[in-house]
């Protein structure tokens, strides 16, 4: 029996980084008026940085001086910002001791997304780690989740879970033909997630260990 593959977003799925991203963003606009409100900011985590940025931005120069001082921030409160979720890191190992092929599908760059698995000890469980440097499109789009399943060794569609936390996980999944789970201790709410029709809902991880273990007996 193929032991069903599942991949995970990073931020609001496996790790509490959301008020690291908010303070950073909050550090990168400064004083300045035009900026982004933090329910739209959050609203927007899971898309690529730069979009987000340039939404408040005036001009590419401008969101590249954004972005630095946006990575300034969360690089030198990253560790002290950023928590694992209640069982996911004893999730994790489970699910890799017990031979599911395991991969990260984030917006974040690889090198960020690597250092959050460093933090908590669980790098070494993940085979495919698909930061946005991976891909030309990014999610919400399929692609992302595409490119884990390939560097995962070719896991077809069929037998792969996607767990996330927000509407641009769920739409990913989706659209490239995996079953979704979304994660509900994440920041985004059952109401704002329903829109995207997820096959499964998970109030915690271990919810998530009997679903992984009903699908692949299925």
């Amino acid at each position: 029996m193929t032991p069903f593959a599942v991949l995970f977003d990073l931020d609001g799925t496996l790790v509490d980084s959301i008020e690291l991203l908010v303070q950073s963003m909050e550090f990168a606009y400064g004083d300045r008026t035009r900026r982004p409100p933090r329910d739209e900011w959050i609203a927007a985590i899971g898309t690529p940085l730069d979009a987000m940025l340039a939404r408040w931005a005036d001009g590419d120069a401008d969101v590249a001086f954004l972005k630095a001082r946006y990575r300034e921030y969360q690089l030198a409160h990253h560790n002290a910002m950023t928590h694992a979720y209640p069982d996911a890191v004893a999730t994790v190992r489970a699910l890799h001791a017990a031979g599911h092929p395991l991969g990260i599908v984030t917006s974040k760059l690889e090198v960020g997304a690597r250092r959050a698995l460093r933090l908590h000890d669980i790098e070494s469980c993940f085979t495919a780690v698909v930061g946005m440097d991976a891909t030309t499109r990014h999610k919400p789009e399929p692609e992302p989740v595409w490119h884990a399943l390939e560097a995962l060794g070719g896991i077809p569609t069929t037998r792969a879970l996607f767990v996330g936390d927000s509407t641009h996980d769920m739409r990913a999944g989706r659209a490239a033909g995996v079953q979704t789970a979304a994660a509900l201790w994440g920041p985004f709410s059952r109401e704002q997630l329903a829109p995207t029709a997820p096959d499964h809902w998970l109030a915690g991880f271990a919810e998530l260990r009997g679903l992984v273990t009903r699908l692949t007996m299925a």
